[in-house]
């Protein structure tokens, strides 16, 4: 070999092969934007390159492997040492892609197919490459990596299963949701926010399905029927349910439109007792009917509701009108009671029927009092009226010939009667008779008593 510093290019020999140009570390480990360092001038051989390669007599660069030597090309014009400094570093770039490649591995999250594509890139660097170097070792870091790509792949397939797992859980989550608010009673559905529930499960369903895992055709085509049914179900229920509320409200329409006319025909009215009961019964059956549309129903209730104030506010002026009237009847009632009363006790009966007739007829012209005193001086009338009837039936009693004659009668028997007890008791006393006089005198004053009170029923 010469020595010259600057030897004259050799033609090339198309049997010879030429210094290939060095492949950058980016095509090498499949990062395009890693920097490597520029391949340097030769310098000479690395200790290294001469335990695993040599420069034959004809210029031809051999590589040391466990199956013999191959040869790897040759370095026209330069020195043997140059030569195999030259290939070494053709080794060392492969060698450095391989780290490169195996601190991504470490330090970041490079997926496992990048990783793959990124070693298939090296192996094919490899395969046409040409160095000298420990070939061997390059194998062995390759061997490595795929390793460890393998181990990165095995986590990636337990980590998607498991991603899996909590997606089918969560899309299991939002189906149940689905499948309860469609599975309410109707009739306690608050319609706004159960739509409103339904229309975020929707949105939670496309959101899991674009930013989760694929799930299984399998299991996602089951879910989704069951979240579509479900959706379905709840859109047939909640069109039946305004469907059959429509009906209830047009139906409560027309009976309200009803018991309005009702109701205004007999605003007018002043048969105040009949047209109160009357109301009364027109609001009861207004609570049967129903609600009709809002709108509607606010507007029937505003014109019931002034049919029914403007009976009730008239009733309550004819009223306030007659409270005046009974005020002043019941200041006349309460001085004729005081003139009746003053007739008890009778002693004159013919002076107390004459001033209570005359009382009778003003108390009937003074009219009605309020309705809170009217028993009160009803009760009083009435005790002087009783007190009246009472003595006329006791004068009756005594001016009768037929009861006169009776009362004498038993006047007579009695008489008889205590004449024969007093003899009773005088023989009882002379015998020293002791419970014959006590029998004896019990009798006797009883029928004293007796016929004390028939002589008093005798008219003088």
């Amino acid at each position: 070999m010469s020595e010259n510093p600057a030897p004259e290019p050799a033609v090339p020999d198309p049997q010879t092969p030429q210094p290939p140009r060095p492949p950058s570390p980016a095509q090498l480990a499949g990062r395009k934007a890693s920097v490597r360092p520029a391949v340097s001038a030769p310098t000479g051989p690395d200790p290294a390159s001469l335990a695993f390669g040599r420069v034959d007599a004809d210029g031809t660069v051999l590589v040391r492997t466990a199956d013999g030597e191959r040869a790897v090309g040759s370095y026209p014009g330069s020195t043997e040492a140059d030569a195999l400094a030259y290939f070494a570093r053709k080794y060392d770039e492969l060698m450095a892609a391989a780290a490169l490649l195996t601190q991504r591995l470490e330090q970041t999250d490079l997926s496992a197919h990048e990783a793959r594509e990124a070693l298939k890139t090296l192996r094919a660097h490899i395969g046409e490459a040409n160095v000298v170097g420990d070939l061997e070792l390059l194998e062995h870091r390759v061997a490595q990596i795929e390793s460890e790509i393998g181990r990165r792949a095995d986590g990636e397939s337990q980590r998607r299963a498991e991603a899996k797992v909590a997606a089918t859980a969560s899309r299991e989550k939002v189906v149940r949701a689905a499948e309860k608010v469609a599975a309410k009673d109707p009739a306690t559905v608050q319609w706004n926010s159960a739509s409103s529930r339904m229309r975020e499960l929707f949105d939670q369903w496309k959101s899991l399905q674009q930013a989760g895992p694929r799930l299984d055709k399998p299991v996602e085509d089951q879910l989704w029927q069951r979240f579509t049914h479900a959706r379905s179900e709840f859109d047939k229920t909640r069109r039946a349910w305004f469907g059959r509320l429509e009906e209830e409200h047009e139906s409560a329409r027309r009976e309200k439109e009803r018991l309005v006319a009702q109701a205004e025909a007999l605003s007018s009215s002043k048969d105040w007792a009949a047209g109160a009961g009357e109301f009364k019964r027109l609001m009861e059956s207004w609570r049967r009917a129903g609600r009709a549309q809002r709108t509607t129903d606010d507007a029937l209730w505003k014109r019931f509701k002034t049919a029914q104030d403007t009976f009730f506010a008239a009733k309550d002026e004819v009223v306030a009108a007659e409270r005046v009237q009974f005020e002043a009847n019941l200041a006349i009632k309460e001085q004729l009671l005081t003139e009746a009363e003053a007739v008890l006790p009778i002693t004159d009966l013919g002076a107390a029927k004459r001033t209570l007739r005359s009382i009778q007829d003003r108390w009937e012209e003074a009219g009605k009092v309020p309705r809170s005193d009217m028993q009160r001086v009803e009760g009083r009338m009435k005790k002087v009226e009783q007190a009246v009837r009472d003595a006329e039936q006791q004068r009756w009693k005594r001016s009768s010939p037929e009861v006169n004659a009776r009362a004498q009668s038993m006047v007579e028997q009695l008489e008889k009667a205590v004449a024969g007890l007093e003899a009773d008791l005088a023989a009882a006393q002379e015998r020293g008779d002791e419970a014959g006089v006590a029998l004896a005198e019990q009798a006797l004053n009883a029928r004293r008593e007796w016929l004390a009170s028939a002589r008093a029923g005798l008219s003088g």
